[in-house]
């Protein structure tokens, strides 16, 4: 007997229809929406048949315009026109450095929000309006109320990048299913439309080049199963930065140093335009500023060369993280707008000397991926397919001596959860101040600080004693909260990770690039800062006990001791890791003869009034 759905109260008038959910891939220049019908996953347009959704809002005197009727305001009112919001979602007002036409406001280490006609709006109230038009476009098309969402992010998108995401859909009206990484949203549409033609083992690299981002993920598809082995990419490097380097050309064969608003906006117009035309033509004509430049294939190759070397580094990195060989890669998947582009193809194709595969059209694909896995979280799908993302730096805390304690290593599968005990540095102590950071480095202030939180209410125990269990949980959205307990008391605090802004343009890279450049500097003070915790800890544990016991030391016993105390603690003030170690072994000398004789003095007078008789009793 078949089993039959039942609908909770009130949910449906019909509880033999499935619920409505869709996938939206919220790109920088462009935005789209799709689901699944009748088993098959569906990109939705518009009235006019338009399936991409130019990621653009024009705020006019009264009304609000969207997509390509926001478009054609960027040149008439730059300023109320805003473009690629993306790039400012999660980002402080410091961050953003690219030229733009828009009065920016807010403190510099805040998310900045845009001066418009009607007011401030924040990017995260603008890539809100996107996604209310796209949720709008969605119910209008399937004629049903929507139940819930998966949204696409960059891999490379940081804690504050996606919570402000997440922030915006919630904004929207949107029941957020999950936050999904687009590399694998990719691997989803073409994995499971492929899934008889795969064998076990196949690994996948995810090119994806997008209007204002860059991703590139390795992927292993086995028996079900999608797992991230590598990530890596920018969170500032995409088709904008293209157009932008045409401009910085086109500036200078004209012989102008700087431009004003209108000028820059009509010069990044005239750059796409000539960008998307090379796909087809070997030259083209750029109009810039009333005059005409030809801009053939080979000078296009040429400007764009130092975008597209940073692609290729960050692939070739990615292959060495994932421990692959060229020969292990089965098929390179491109993703996103700037994929089109014959540059960009080539690049690839050389790097990986295959064939990329672009059978599903690289506009959609993310959003497709994003159905497929919105219909299996809704309960629609009986599909088995798992999806394993991945951490894209490592996170953990900070310890005594400005130490960072790796939890969460980066490229982990997520939802991911770690706890570890930890204790107390200082006698008494009842509070402990929890340093959450991001990053490869082996020291604090090499790392991205994420927050802190105090636990109070620490029952005041001897220095070490103290058992207080740290736990770190990423969900599956890539956001993380960070949990400390005293087990022996009970006592708990805990912190959501929700900076105010996320990673600057090059933060991302740079933690990365600097965790392998200075792996051995790192390693060699990692050495010197315990050694150095150690010895103070152990000055401090000297220090108590000659406070209780100095008597037991003679007059030149203890002058010896405080010489070698005094010794010690002049070198903990240089990095000499040789002359430290060896001023503890010199303190050692006479700590060990004083521990000795307070010893004999405990057990002697634990002994005190004892008998023979009462010992020999106690063994009968």
């Amino acid at each position: 007997m078949a089993l039959l759905q039942i609908a909770e109260p009130g949910q449906s008038s019909a509880p033999h229809e499935h619920r409505i959910a869709i996938g939206i891939d919220l790109g920088t220049t462009h935005s789209l929406v799709a689901t699944v019908l009748s088993g098959k996953a569906k990109v939705l347009n518009d009235e006019q048949g338009r399936v991409l959704l130019p990621s653009i809002v024009h705020y006019a005197d009264q009304a609000t315009q969207y997509g390509d009727e926001a478009k054609a305001f960027m040149i008439s009112d730059p300023k109320n026109t805003i473009v690629s919001v993306k790039r400012f979602m999660g980002r402080s007002k410091a961050d953003i450095k690219f030229q733009h036409p828009y009065t920016l406001v807010g403190e510099d280490h805040q998310m900045p929000a845009f001066e418009t006609n009607h007011g401030r709006k924040t990017p995260v109230e603008i890539s809100a309006e996107i996604l209310k038009h796209l949720k709008e476009r969605a119910e209008s098309s399937l004629q049903n109320p929507i139940n819930g969402a998966v949204i696409t992010v960059p891999a490379y998108f940081d804690e504050a990048q996606r919570q402000a995401t997440r922030d915006a859909a919630q904004l929207a009206g949107l029941n957020v299913l999950r936050l999904l990484n687009e590399p694998t949203a990719a691997a989803v549409a073409y994995g499971l439309d492929q899934e008889s033609n795969l064998a076990s083992d196949h690994n996948y690299v995810i090119y994806d080049l997008g209007g204002g981002t860059f991703d590139v993920s390795i992927l292993r598809f086995t028996q079900g199963v999608f797992e991230v082995l590598a990530t890596g990419g920018h969170t500032a490097l995409g088709g904008d930065d293209l157009d932008r380097l045409i401009v910085k050309w086109a500036k200078k064969q004209l012989n102008i140093e700087t431009l004003d608003n209108s000028q820059h906006v009509h010069l990044i117009v005239a750059a796409r335009k000539a960008k998307e035309a090379l796909t087809d033509a070997e030259s083209v004509e750029l109009h810039a500023l009333d005059q005409v430049l030809t801009l053939d294939r080979a000078t296009f190759e040429d400007i764009i060369k130092v975008a597209l070397d940073k692609t290729i580094s960050v692939c070739k990195r990615v292959m060495r993280d994932a421990k692959l060989e060229l020969n292990d890669i089965q098929n390179v998947v491109l993703v996103g707008g700037s994929t089109r582009s014959y540059a960009v193809q080539k690049a690839v194709r050389d790097v990986f000397n295959q064939e990329p595969l672009c059978t599903i059209n690289p506009d959609e694909v993310v959003a497709i991926g994003a159905a497929i896995t919105a219909d299996q979280l809704i309960g629609n799908s009986k599909d088995g397919s798992l999806l394993l993302d991945v951490t894209p730096l490592s996170l953990g805390l900070e310890t005594m001596g400005g130490l960072v304690e790796r939890l969460i290593s980066r490229n982990t599968a997520i939802p991911v959860a770690r706890r570890q005990e930890f204790t107390t540095y200082q006698d008494g102590q009842t509070a402990m101040l929890i340093h959450v950071v991001q990053g490869e480095r082996d020291l604090v202030e090499h790392c991205r600080s994420l927050g802190r939180f105090v636990l109070h209410g620490i029952p005041p125990m001897t220095a070490g004693q103290a058992r207080i269990e740290v736990t770190f949980q990423v969900d599956a959205d890539g956001l993380l909260t960070v949990s400390a307990k005293e087990t022996t008391s009970g006592v708990h605090a805990q912190i959501d990770i929700k900076p105010s802004y996320g990673l600057s343009d090059s933060d991302t890279e740079r933690l990365l690039i600097d965790g392998f450049k200075f792996a051995e500097e790192d390693k060699n003070l990692r050495h010197l800062q315990e050694t150095k915790v150690e010895a103070q800890r152990e000055l401090e544990a000297l220090t108590q006990a000659l406070k209780v016991d100095a008597n037991l030391l003679s007059a030149e016993q203890l002058v010896a001791l405080e010489q070698t105390k005094v010794e010690l603690e002049q070198q903990l003030s240089t990095t000499n890791i040789e002359a430290i170690e060896e001023a503890v072994q010199q303190l050692k000398i006479h700590s060990d003869a004083f521990a000795a004789a307070r010893m004999n003095q405990h057990i002697d007078s634990a002994l005190k009034g004892t008998q023979l008789d009462d010992w020999s009793n106690s063994h009968k």
